[in-house]
Parts: structure tokens; sequence; C-alpha cells
């Protein structure tokens, strides 16, 4: 089967790279934006009195994305452009004959909730492959976002860059003027035009509206949905880009649990981009430091297999699909929260310290991007951690006019000292453990159609059978159905140790299928059913898991969402398993349970300052039941910050001799923003299953773009008696310098 899949996926290779598909017209090609360099300066004041302005070719007549994609916008939008050597500058005019009854902004937050924001964004393809771009966006009160656009239209908000923008609010209008260095994007040298779109928010009308018409099924950050912005010359490199960010930081510890007194630390290193082209960047750091990095959010743990917490570091955001997007979401060969982390000789989860990383990423020409990492992490003898190098190399060329095909190879070497007198040799990591494979993701034309198909094979010392992981999917949307499905495998001895891959030893197949009427109604948008299918086998075929899940949906003109769901589910243990995972007696594997459970999801207008989410669940559970319910309400003291409570419980009721279990997770934060550059987010969690209350407490200082001071408080507390286990204090200052 491997074999055949290599062959395969070979093949499809040769015949698609040979495919000449670049088609710079598309099929918007009456949307031309002509755009002029100006010779004056341009002052960033919301004030468009510039020469260059009154003259400008205007972005108009925006059309409906939401709630209905066939009318203008009510509320209409003006865009123009223009450029000089170093910037690119934009302005926006957004009328609103409704101004007085003020905007909707959760914060002053920098990197704001898209769907929850009054704003104007940009969407810009330099490469004009419709996959890869950039987007800027800024809402009334100047709050600022910006993102990287990757696999045709989703955005990556964790991106950060330099820019600049200034609003004004007027009787009948706001305007935004927003200035882009061209080195802050990445982009071919001569190109004489770029791909663009530009949207709108207007939520108290609840409209979404674009230059470029999109689709109601589609979100209009879809590159494939894009006009052209034709500059009067070809565009030119202006001089090296090279970015330097140093950091120092302090922090003071104490761990009152294992009686280790206050210790005291300091650091300092720095991360580096450099421009190696246009459109292809070297990250560098030495010594970084995530202690800023916001905590993550706790979870109740009833599942058998491993949680997954998102990546939330700097370093490793830029253009992280060329590494984190093989694969499947359960069958990623590279998951770089891997990095960094290791068990000590107790089998506890540890920082292990990076010493230094390179990264290289970005597009090569046209066609060919290439992405490749290397990091080296420290070793401790002290509690028996080897030191570790990592390197991910990949390569993907672009095939028709937005599909593309790729290759990994994923290494971990073990280095220096491979075993300690205080660690068991079995439990010491292999030598080295390898992967390498191919990915193929389509995506149509016209945006219907998406889909995968890739085989990756891993390598490690013991050279075990069955060691591969293969998967397919397909999916077509249209407006009123989409239709996905295809199947995974992974091998028993699939050992992907950099990666993601929570379960082995698996055939998968999840077919869905959905269908959305569009009433003609005031107060409903859309409703409809959803039926989706989920069969797992072991690699003979012997079914080990099964579920049926039907839901039907509403989404209302409010912003309102209300959904039942119900389904049926069948699973045989292969292993001995606690439903409550809190160290009771266990089912045996062997065992086999099916049973039903069925709920109900809300979700209020958000547009108002109160506002909630609840979800209920009830019905079987493994040979017991199982209660949830989770809720969450939010209020927002618009535009300075707001306040949220997400509780969740669930009673797991089981006969005796195993454990029963009411498990509580509960999480107050408080985000404040005092100024549009000083940020306060405190936020608490008590979770009872694991016996803890966890406080994060964060003041950010935004004193330059990218350039921050952070005091960061956490401690983790005993909830029986408040207690302290252990606390933590840092202070970090870093500051971007351009060169």
């Amino acid at each position: 089967m491997k074999y055949l899949i290599i062959i395969g996926l070979s093949l499809l290779s040769s015949f698609l790279l040979k495919a000449s598909d670049k088609d710079k017209a598309g099929p918007y090609a009456a949307y031309q934006l002509g755009i002029q360099p100006t010779e004056g300066e341009i002052k960033l004041d919301g004030v468009l009195d510039e020469p260059i302005w009154l003259n400008a070719e205007k972005a108009d007549d925006f059309m409906l994305n939401f709630p209905n994609d066939t009318m203008l916008a009510s509320a209409q939008t003006e865009v123009m452009i223009t450029y000089d050597k170093q910037n690119m500058y934009i302005a926006a005019i957004m009328y609103d004959d409704r101004i007085e009854e003020g905007f909707i902004n959760t914060s002053l937050r920098r990197d704001f909730d898209f769907g929850q924001n009054d704003l104007f964004v940009v969407y810009i393809d330099p490469f004009n492959d419709a996959t890869n771009g950039f987007t800027f966006n800024v809402t009334p009160y100047n709050v600022q976002r910006e993102g990287l656009v990757f696999n045709g239209q989703r955005v990556d908000s964790d991106w950060d860059n330099v820019w600049y923008s200034e609003t004004k609010i007027y009787e009948d209008r706001w305007v935004v003027e927003m200035s882009v260095p061209f080195k802050t994007f990445r982009f071919k040298d001569g190109v004489d035009f770029w791909k663009v779109n530009f949207g709108r928010n207007d939520l108290k009308r609840n409209e979404r509206s674009s230059w470029i018409p999109v689709p109601i099924n589609f979100w209009i950050s879809s590159l494939n949905f894009t006009g052209s912005m034709n500059f009067a010359q070809p565009l030119r490199k202006n001089g090296p880009n090279m970015t330097v960010i140093p950091y120092l930081a302090g922090n003071a510890t104490r761990d009152f649990e294992n009686g280790v007194p206050t210790e005291v630390n300091g650091a300092a290193g720095f991360d580096a981009k450099i421009g190696v082209t246009s459109s292809l960047n070297l990250d560098l750091t030495v010594n970084p430091d995530f202690s800023q990095v916001e905590v993550d959010q706790q979870q109740t743990n009833l599942n058998r297999f491993e949680l997954f917490f998102p990546e939330r570091r700097q370093f490793f955001l830029e253009n992280r699909d060329l590494f984190a997007e093989f694969g499947f979401s359960r069958a990623n060969p590279f998951f770089s929260r891997r990095i960094g982390i290791a068990e000590d000789t107790a089998g506890n989860t540890v920082s292990n310290r990076i010493i230094a990383g390179a990264r290289l990423s970005g597009k090569i020409n046209q066609n060919w991007r290439v992405g490749f990492l290397n990091m080296q992490t420290e070793q401790d003898e002290a509690i028996g951690v080897a030191g570790q190098n990592f390197t991910v190399a990949t390569v993907q060329r672009q095939v028709f006019k937005r599909s593309n095909i790729g290759f990994i190879f994923v290494n971990r070497e073990t280095t220096g000292e491979t075993s300690f007198e205080n660690v068991d040799p079995e439990d010491e990591l292999t030598e080295f453990n390898r992967v390498a494979g191919i990915d193929f993701n389509l995506s149509s034309n016209d945006n219907k159609w998406r889909g995968k198909a890739f085989y990756h094979h891993s390598f490690s010392p013991e050279n075990m059978p069955r060691n591969a992981s293969h998967g397919s999917f397909l999916f077509y949307n249209s407006r009123n159905l989409s239709i996905e499905g295809g199947h995974q495998y992974i091998g028993e001895n699939f050992n992907a140790e950099v990666g993601f891959v929570p379960r082995k030893d698996i055939w998968r197949t999840n077919p869905e299928i959905t269908y959305r009427f569009y009433p003609n109604s005031k107060k409903l948008i859309s409703h409809g059913p959803s039926v989706g299918l989920e069969w797992i086998t072991d690699r003979d075929f012997n079914l080990t898991d099964q579920r049926q899940r039907l839901w039907y949906s509403f989404q209302f003109a409010n912003t309102s969402e209300l959904s039942f769901i119900g389904f049926n589910e069948f699973i045989l243990l292969r292993d001995d398993f606690d439903p409550t995972n809190s160290d009771g007696v266990e089912l045996e594997a062997g065992e086999d349970f099916e049973y039903v459970r069925y709920g109900v999801s809300y979700d209020s207008d958000r547009r108002k300052l109160l506002s909630y989410s609840v979800d209920i669940f009830n019905g079987g559970f493994f040979n017991g039941d199982r209660f949830f319910f989770r809720s969450e309400l939010r209020y927002r003291f618009q535009p300075y910050g707001s306040i949220s409570a997400n509780f969740q419980y669930n009673r797991v009721t089981l006969p005796a001799p195993y454990n029963s279990a009411d498990l509580f997770l509960v999480g107050p934060r408080l985000e404040v923003s005092f100024t549009d550059k000083i940020f306060w987010t405190t936020f608490i969690q008590y979770n009872n299953q694991i016996d803890n209350i966890n406080l994060n407490t964060r003041l950010q200082y935004r004193f330059k773009p990218v350039s921050d001071f952070f005091i960061v408080y956490t401690d983790n507390y005993l909830p029986e008696t408040l207690g302290s286990k252990n606390r933590a204090l840092v202070l970090k200052l870093s500051y971007w310098l351009n060169i």
C-alpha cells in the first residue's frame, strides 16, 4: 500500500509540476486600481488633504458578504493607495449615517478579535499566487491588527511587524490613513502589480462587505477573490532589510512545595530578522526567552489521548504553515511546542532551555517556497535531560493556480551525553528520530474544492515495521451545500517524536455533509442540518470507534447562533482507562461501550455590552452517564477592555467500583487597555481535576512599535487552603531595532 501511495503522489507531482497556470488577470480582471507614486509627504492624521488623495483612483461600490451577498453595502467605503520608495500608504473612508450610535470595539489592545470589532481591513497578495499574503486591520479607535494569510484564506494574527496608522471620526464617516513599510512585506523584486481586496466590518448594521464580491459561504480573507493594484513603476527592493530585537529579562521564583527558597536569575538574548531577498527571510535567535507568552487555557481531560495546546511563541509563527501544516491536525509530523520541553527524572514535563536557533523561510520565486529550521537545546544533568538538536526542512512547489506539493524532513538528534546515573536506561531518548513525507494540497480556482493527500514515514534506530502515516480528504463548498470526507492511517510504529500524533494503529474515515437554507427573513440569516459519520478501526479493520453526529444550526440576524446536537458513540477500549482520569479503578481493555448524547448550544448577540454563550449536553458515557455544562459570560466596557468568566462543569456518574466525579473548571479573565500602549491582563483558572488554582497577571507597555516592557506574575495555589505551591515574577524588556 505505501509504495502505491508514494508512486501515485510522485506521478501526480511530475504531472502537476509541468502545469502552466498563471492567470494574472484572474476572474476579477475588471477590478483594477491604478496607483501613482507621491512626491509629497503623507501626514498620518485622518485628514485627506494631501494633493495625491484628491486625484487618486478609488476602490468603491463595496458589496455585502454578510448577511447576504447580493446587495451593495448600505454604508459604503472608499479606498485609495499611493507609495514612495519606502512605504505604501492606504487611505480609507468609511461612510456612516448612524455614527452617533457609536462603534463596537472590544478594547484598545492590538491583535483584537476580527469578528467582534468594527474595522477596516486590507488583504494583500504580493506573490500573486492566491495562496499567501498579508492583512492589516484598523478599528475606528486606531487599534491595529496584522496577520499572515496562508492556505488561501486562513489568517495567522500572531505575526507582528512594524507599520503605522491614524484615524479620525467625523459626523458622517470615519477615516483611516495607514503607512506600511515595504520592508514589512515579502515580495518579488520588479513586479508591477499586487493582488488586493479591502473589507469592512459594520457591526451595528451586522454587515460585512468587501471591494471584490465574496460569496457568503467564503471568508473575505480568501485571496482567490482579489483585484489588482497596479503600480506606475515596478517595485524595487530598497536596501538591506535587517531587524535586531534584543531583550533583557530578570525573574524571581520560589517553589514552596519542594521547599526551594527564592531564586533570582537574569537573562539576555536577541532575535534577528534578515531579508536574504525581498521575499526570503532568515530568523535567528540566541538564548530566547518566552516568559511573556500568555498562559495556556486549561482543559478538563476526559480523553484517552494527549490534549493539544497551540504554539504561541513569536519565533515559530512567521510562515509557520511551511512547517506546521503537513499531515492532519492529529497526524502532524512537526509540532514546534516539542522544542524546548523535556521530561525530568520524575516524569514531569519541564522547560529545556533553547540555546540558539535559525529559521529560513519564504519564497524563492513565483512557484517555490522553502523552509529550514535548526534549534539546539541545553543538556541539564541535574534533571537527566540530554541536549537535543532539531532540524526541519521543507520545500513547497505551487501547481495549477492555487494548489501545491510539499516535502518535509524532520530530524531530532541527541547531542552530548546520552545517559545519566539517575535515569533508567529504558526511559532515555533514542539517538535520533526522523520523519520524511510528501503532501499534495488542492485548492480549486473557484474556491469550491479543497483537499489534501499525504504520505509520511518515520525512521528510528529500531527500524520497526508499520512506521508510516498517510491520509486524504476532499471538501466541496457551494452556497447551500458542503460535503467533505477522507481517510487517515497511522501505523502502530509511526514515531513522530517532534510531531503531534496522539493515537496510532488506526484507520479512520469521517464523511460529513451540511446543507444551508437562506430564507427571506429579517430575523433569520441561515439554518440547516449537518450529518457526520466517523469510523476508526485497527490495522486489521476491526472496529474500535464509531460516531454518528446530527445537528441543526440557526444563524440569526442579531448575530446570535443556536444549535441542537445529538450523537451516538461506540468505543472498544484497546487499553485500560479511567474515564474520570482521577486514578480510580480502570475499565479493562477489550470492553466495549455504546451510548447516546444530546445537547444544545447557544451564543448570544455579541454586539451587546453584556453577552454570553451556553452549551449543555447530557447522556451516556462509557458504562455510566455524563452531564456537561459550559457557560461564558462577557461584559465589555469599551473601548477600554472586558471582563469574562468561563465556567465548565462535568458530572460523571459511574457504577461502583469506578470513580464518579464532579469536575469544575472556572476561568475569570480581566483585560484592561489603559491606553493604546498600556495593557493589563489577569487570568485566574481553577481546575479541581488537577487540584490547582493558577493566577497569571501581565502588564505590557508598548513604548514603540513591537517594542515592549512586560511585568508578569504567576502563582499556583492549593484550592483547599489557598497556600502557594510556587510563584514567579518576571520583568522583560525588548526593543525592535531596524538596521
